[in-house]
């Protein structure tokens, strides 16, 4: 029995490609095969370890023993003119062919038997069988590279074999072809598993002039992965945080790294790793990642993970994920992790004094001392800010404390000016809490209350007016050197001996005087209610007084000085103008009103009627309409011309006062809703005038 072995036994030294090594074999028949007796050694290589290889013979009364020999399993006669060999397992799927040169005819049987289509899956339409290919990716020239073949049974001498798909006839173009003649399929570039990962093609027979015979038929392709892509993290640099004294085994933060090879496979198996701690105080190992899961958690006990006593309160850490589930061989990326120890508030303030000392001027405000303290908690955080109270000395509200944000002290003010006087000294109890509370078993101590002695300075100070202001009443025109009052002011300054004098400091009008000694208030000139400088009735002066301190001090009062009405201005009447049209048959001609300066009683109601001029009752009238107005009217038309009407009006006062005033009152021509008063005829004089000459003309008549 001789073997022959047909193919690409060079293709070994190409690179791995998945599948038998050998396609075709020639056994030469001599009689028959025996059982146990091997007719040859196939090979097949899946490039991944070759493990839980299946393989399965198309002659049931043949198989492929562990030592992957080919034997019969009995005497065999008719094995036929060819078999075939399947080979399968994770990594790879190909078929084998072994000629048996000078074997009879089988005995009749059917094609499904001689192929054995009862025992491989494989995908088919009729008689094209179409295993599935892998083809590993990066391969290396040269090219092209056989990875399959398809076989037909029907396959006559004027059928060829049709390939068409994504890699051949459609983009990306000339990845594949096919023998037309023996159906063996290559590839003809290396493949990047990450671009496609699988080739959907289809096989097909066709004659000669392109006309289908059998197919299509799908063809997978599968790009067998390599471990050719690096895990890649996210960023550059992580950052994460974690309590102080948290208990070990708390979570920091989860590490998360992506590989683009096949999931499927070790290559995108990662594992985490740290691989370098900085600092490396107090312990090397103070943080431990999950090698599966990439959390990074605490392994450094709750009292050495103290922020306080930690030589700094940020770690970086080097994190390597590997593939290849971390064995030595696998490839791997790096990152950093910078974790911070956050601050809890596990320190209470404390005073960095227990007493403070403070002066102040009387009568003033402002701060008056700083109170430094001391916390060793994180700065800028509500476990380090500092919150000040005065618990006990704050009579009266005079003082407050605040926290000045820039250095955390607490700054004592005056907001109330103190006396010294009434008390010369003043203590303070002041506490001083954090922002946020402190945690559980801290507790705030003897040192987070502190004392401020306060000393009150006396000052000279300024004399002060009692009351201020001073209200007074007095009637307007009472005569030059009336009383008007007597200003108070004491010195506060109790405590010494101390002499004050008067002086006007602001009289508007002049009207005023003081005795610098008694701080009398006199009369200088006739107070007038009328005045502009008297509003609402009220006339305001401004005085002075001084004390004869080092250096002297002064004061300010103000007078008030309601004056009351005496009828002594005559009412007036308005308006001086009115306008009538010479053909009007309305006479009435105008209202006319009453004013005084002067106000209730001496004021209205006022009396409005004709003056005493005779013959003025035969062309006017003058109707009261209430207590300030009345109604002028005329008794018969008068020619157009401008006309004196002499009224009288008089106040309500005691006294009464009486003004006389001539209204002008113009007859003007009307025409087309206009007025024109500008050309009179002739001008009217006074009515007086008017009066006698009409008496003299009568006169001569008799």
């Amino acid at each position: 029995m001789m073997v022959f072995c047909v193919g690409a036994q060079e293709d070994a030294e190409r690179g791995c490609v998945p599948g038998f090594q050998v396609k075709k074999h020639q056994v030469q028949y001599d009689g028959g095969f025996v059982v146990g007796v091997p007719l040859l050694r196939v090979d097949f290589n899946d490039c991944a370890g070759n493990e839980e290889v299946r393989f399965e013979v198309s002659h049931p009364d043949f198989e492929v023993d562990e030592e992957r020999r080919l034997k019969p399993r009995r005497d065999v006669i008719d094995s036929g003119g060819v078999l075939f060999i399947h080979g399968q397992n994770a990594h790879s799927d190909d078929m084998a062919q072994v000629d048996i040169v000078g074997a009879p005819p089988r005995s009749p049987q059917t094609l499904r038997e001689i192929l054995g289509l009862g025992q491989l899956p494989y995908r088919k339409r009729r008689s094209l069988l179409v295993p599935p290919m892998f083809v590993p990716e990066n391969q290396r020239p040269p090219f092209p590279r056989a990875i399959g073949m398809v076989i037909s049974a029907d396959m006559q001498e004027n059928h060829v074999f049709r390939l068409t798909g994504r890699g051949v006839d459609q983009d990306p173009k000339g990845v594949f072809r096919i023998d037309r003649l023996t159906g063996e399929v290559a590839v003809l570039r290396a493949l990047d598993r990450e671009e496609i990962a699988i080739y959907h093609l289809e096989v097909s027979t066709t004659d000669l002039s392109g006309k289908v015979v059998e197919g299509p038929v799908a063809l997978e392709v599968s790009v067998i992965d390599q471990n050719d892509n690096r895990p890649i993290f996210q960023e550059a640099r992580y950052a994460g945080e974690v309590l102080e004294g948290s208990p070990t085994g708390t979570t920091v933060m989860t590490m998360t790294a992506y590989d683009a090879d096949d999931p499927s496979t070790e290559n995108a198996v990662l594992r985490y790793f740290i691989t370098k701690q900085s600092p490396d105080k107090p312990s090397p190992n103070m943080f431990y990642i999950d090698p599966e899961r990439g959390d990074i958690v605490t392994v450094i006990s709750p009292t050495l993970l103290d922020r306080e006593t930690l030589p700094t309160t940020q770690y970086e850490l080097e994190i390597v994920a590997k593939d290849m589930a971390g064995s030595n061989v696998g490839l791997s990326g790096t990152t950093t992790a910078t974790i911070t120890i956050t601050d809890k508030n596990d320190h209470a303030p404390e005073f960095t004094h227990s007493l403070f000392q403070a002066s102040v001027d009387e009568g003033s405000t402002g701060v008056i001392v700083n109170l430094t303290v001391d916390d060793r908690d994180d700065p800028a955080t509500g476990a380090w800010r500092a919150v000040y109270s005065i618990i006990n000395g704050n009579v009266g509200q005079s003082f407050e404390v605040q926290t000045n944000p820039d250095n955390n002290e607490g700054m004592v003010s005056v907001v109330k000016p103190l006396d010294y006087e009434n008390t010369a000294y003043h203590t303070l109890l002041i506490r001083v809490e954090n922002e946020d509370p402190l945690v559980p078993n801290v507790g705030y101590g003897p040192s987070s209350t502190a004392t401020v002695h306060v000393t009150v300075m006396d000052v000279n100070e300024g004399p002060v007016f009692f009351p201020d202001p001073m209200l007074v009443t007095k009637r307007e025109n009472v005569p030059v050197g009336s009383f008007v009052a007597t200003l108070n002011a004491t010195d506060p300054d109790i405590l010494q001996t101390q002499s004050i004098r008067f002086a006007l400091l602001d009289d508007p009008a002049g009207w005023l005087t003081v005795n610098p000694v008694k701080g009398t208030v006199n009369t200088t000139a006739i107070l007038d209610r009328e005045s502009s400088f008297v509003h609402n009735n009220m006339y305001s002066a401004v005085f002075i007084a001084i004390d004869n301190g080092s250096p002297a001090a002064t004061g300010t009062g103000t007078l008030v000085i309601t004056l009351e009405d005496e009828n002594d201005n005559p009412p007036y009447l308005y308006p001086s103008v009115a306008r009538i049209c010479e053909e009007a048959k309305d006479l009435n001609v105008m209202v006319v009103g009453g004013r005084d300066k002067d106000v209730f009683p001496n004021a209205d109601p006022f009396k409005i009627e004709l003056g005493k001029q005779p013959g003025l009752e035969k062309t006017w009238k003058v109707t009261t309409v209430n207590s300030t107005h009345s109604q002028v009217t005329l008794l018969h038309s008068l020619k157009r011309a401008n006309y004196q009407l002499p009224l009288l009006v008089t106040d309500s006062g005691v006294p009464q006062l009486s003004n006389s005033t001539e209204i002008k009152v113009q007859v003007c021509t009307c025409k087309k809703n206009k007025m024109d008063c500008s050309s009179a005829w002739a001008v009217r004089g006074n009515l007086l005038w008017l009066g006698l000459a009409l008496a003299l003309l009568s006169v001569l008549y008799l």
